[in-house]
């Protein structure tokens, strides 16, 4: 076994593992608090830079450790000022991360899995075969690597994160979580879970087990429709868990947190554009506190599925007012480099590798 397989990942390690390392070869407990520093607050990607840290040490850990830190592999900008990361994992994967700014926020939008699972039909993820998922520290760095650039190209810090790139998230449950407390901690990058929105697909048993698990952050819920036969047609994951099951998971989650929740809705033409679908969405909408963000569409390139007219949109908007619900329309950044709501595929012809 060569020297690299059989280092351990440090990232792994709690910070009381990394006081037991430090006690095990006779340095002082509190050397693990400076390294947990290092690796999480300051996010650094080597032990040669842990500064405050003698040579020797640095050296013992470089024999014992490994950092398996993400690199861009590709980074594109687009002409409205949004980035896109081509994440490189240390296994060879690829993953997509995006920065989205706005006048009043800079929003990272993260993945969780290399590819996904779930097969919804108007969305180019789902195109590629679920691989693994994403450590926690995999999911951070994203993030991280989202701050310094918020910083470097936008003059601004990073405000708000959603878990809305690639894969499921609460199909990788125990990583988003535990990748979400190192976000939010103190001797993490001290984010506030406010400005945290975890996106689902309406995985009813997880959304609550979210409740169960008090969670501090925000839900949104991709709906697209509230009638089943056309929810199913564009999400398989309907079959199982329709909208009457998800109706109840919303109700307990509400009961639990008492937080509203945000749905996340495209309108296609002739699929959802009509007064039908609309009023069953509003109808759905009163099962607990929401609000709505109407999503434009964004081609995947096989002309399926094409963006509403935009007297069809009104036509929601009208009747989601009338109906007191706060509805709105999010307008999709990052098309030109295919960055945008649905749009994340890795069109880099980089393999994936499976686990």
């Amino acid at each position: 076994m060569n020297q690299e397989s059989s280092r351990r990942d440090i990232r792994k390690l709690s910070l009381r593992e990394l006081e037991e390392f430090f006690v095990s070869i006779g340095d002082k407990k509190f050397r693990a608090k400076q390294v947990y520093d290092w690796l999480w607050n300051k996010t650094l990607k080597n032990f040669s830079d842990m500064s405050n840290i003698s040579k020797a040490t640095r050296e013992l850990l470089e024999k014992h450790f490994i950092i398996n830190h993400v690199h861009v592999d590709q980074i594109q900008r687009s002409s409205d000022g949004t980035i896109k990361n081509a994440v490189k994992l240390f296994d060879g994967n690829i993953v997509e991360s995006v920065l989205i700014p706005t006048p009043k926020r800079i929003t990272a939008c993260v993945s969780s899995q290399v590819g996904c699972s779930l097969d919804c039909n108007f969305c180019a993820t789902a195109r590629l075969k679920r691989m693994r998922n994403l450590n926690p520290d995999e999911i951070f760095d994203q993030v991280a690597t989202i701050m310094e650039e918020a910083s470097l190209y936008h003059d601004r810090p990073l405000t708000n994160i959603v878990f809305m790139g690639m894969g499921e998230p609460l199909l990788n449950y125990a990583n988003v979580l535990a990748a979400i407390e190192k976000i939010t901690s103190p001797e993490g990058l001290g984010m506030s879970p406010k400005r945290i929105t975890v996106s689902t697909v309406g995985v009813c048993k997880m959304i609550k087990k979210l409740a169960d698990d008090d969670v501090k952050f925000n839900l949104a819920v991709s709906l697209h429709s509230a009638i089943n036969e056309t929810r199913s047609r564009l999400m398989p994951i309907n079959d199982t868990n329709p909208v009457e099951d998800l109706a109840e998971a919303l109700r307990y989650w509400y009961a639990k947190t008492r937080r509203k929740v945000t749905y996340e809705y495209v309108i296609w033409k002739g699929i959802n554009d009509d007064e039908h679908h609309a009023h069953a969405l509003a109808k759905f909408c009163k099962i607990i506190p929401s609000k709505v963000n109407l999503i434009q569409y964004n081609p995947i390139d096989d002309g399926e599925f094409q963006q509403a007219d935009p007297e069809k949109v009104d036509m929601y908007l009208r009747i989601m007012e009338g109906q007191g619900i706060i509805a709105k329309v999010r307008k999709s950044r990052g098309q030109d480099i295919d960055a945008a709501c649905g749009q994340l595929a890795n069109k880099n012809d980089l393999e994936l590798i499976p686990e």
